[in-house]
């Protein structure tokens, strides 16, 4: 009997295969002979207590013209489904919170939600890192003015960034007597009214961010080093970023040894670490990216490794 899976995400039209992870995951699962359910946020409600979506069958082809097709659609309970991939992207706002209830409800009839609903909410992946601060370069979470500017006296040279955006999305670098200081305070905090987060300036920025994944608390052994374009301080491939194969150093594997136990025990079975030089700079639990480049480059197969990952905890 073939494994039902669900997945939640962005729309499917819109997406870019060779990029595109949550693709690279649906591909995985049809090749197992799994049937794959396709759904997004308008899709899900409550009705009578249950969680409940309208789904289509999802059918994918590895190309960049014609990538999917639907089949039968479908009006069901969430937990009628083994399991769930939640892949919507950020912004992490009350619109996902919300959701992320719904799939709490399908989670507690036995269906299997990656990631766990409860860790996607509490897990906000900014401001998670605070959680291993032996790892961590020196941060600031506020939303006072001069909070920041105590920091940026301190340190001279800092990062400040939102604390539910993603792909480098409003992203600054301020240095000590940078007379846009105000102006990027006040949007990021949007007049004080908004948490954001500051970061001491890593200067290893420049040979790349690296996304390293994380599978039920096991790294893939290597990593993606997003080196931002010059003139940028964002590796982002979203914000332009090249992006090379490295293999995870000793320090990297010391990184994913101080988190991966409470990601595994959160229920986070997939997860993306961003580190700069030596430093942990972001926990991604949401979407994380970077499957189909790393697959490209070495090899490998990471959506497997997921997939079993799931089956063996859908079985046991």
């Amino acid at each position: 009997m073939p494994l039902e899976l669900g997945i939640v995400m962005d729309p499917i039209e819109t997406i870019k295969t060779k990029k595109d992870s949550s693709f690279a995951m649906a591909l995985e699962a049809q090749r197992r002979g799994w049937n794959l359910w396709y759904m997004e946020m308008n899709d899900l409600f409550l009705l009578d207590n249950r969680a409940m979506a309208r789904m289509k069958r999802l059918q994918v082809t590895d190309s960049s013209d014609n990538w999917h097709e639907f089949a039968e659609e479908k009006t069901a309970p969430l937990d009628s489904l083994h399991s769930i991939l939640m892949r919507k992207d950020p912004p992490f706002n009350m619109e996902y919170i919300y959701a992320t209830y719904l799939l709490e409800l399908a989670e507690a009839q036995g269906c299997l939600v990656v990631n766990r609903p409860r860790a996607l909410r509490n897990a906000n992946e900014k401001l998670y890192t605070a959680w291993f601060p032996q790892c961590t370069p020196p941060i600031l979470v506020s939303r006072n003015y001069r909070d920041f500017n105590d920091f940026l006296d301190v340190h001279g040279d800092i990062i400040v960034k939102p604390l539910g955006g993603m792909g480098g999305e409003s992203i600054f670098r301020i240095r000590k007597g940078d007379p846009n200081t105000g102006v990027i305070l006040e949007t990021l905090t949007a007049k004080q009214s908004r948490y954001a987060m500051a970061q001491k300036f890593i200067p290893e920025i420049s040979a790349g961010d690296k996304r390293i994944l994380v599978i039920n608390g096991k790294a893939v052994p290597w990593a993606l080093a997003r080196v931002p374009q010059a003139g940028e301080n964002r590796g982002n491939l979203a914000a332009g970023g090249n992006a090379h194969g490295v293999e995870l150093s000793e320090h990297d594997h010391w990184i994913v040894d101080q988190v991966a136990p409470r990601l595994k025990e959160a229920g986070i079975l997939f997860a993306g670490l961003d580190v700069i030089g030596d430093y942990l700079t972001e926990v991604n639990v949401t979407s994380p990216t970077c499957i189909r480049e790393l697959d490209a480059i070495y090899n490998i197969n990471i959506s497997a490794m997921l997939m079993n990952c799931i089956e063996k905890t859908i079985n046991a």
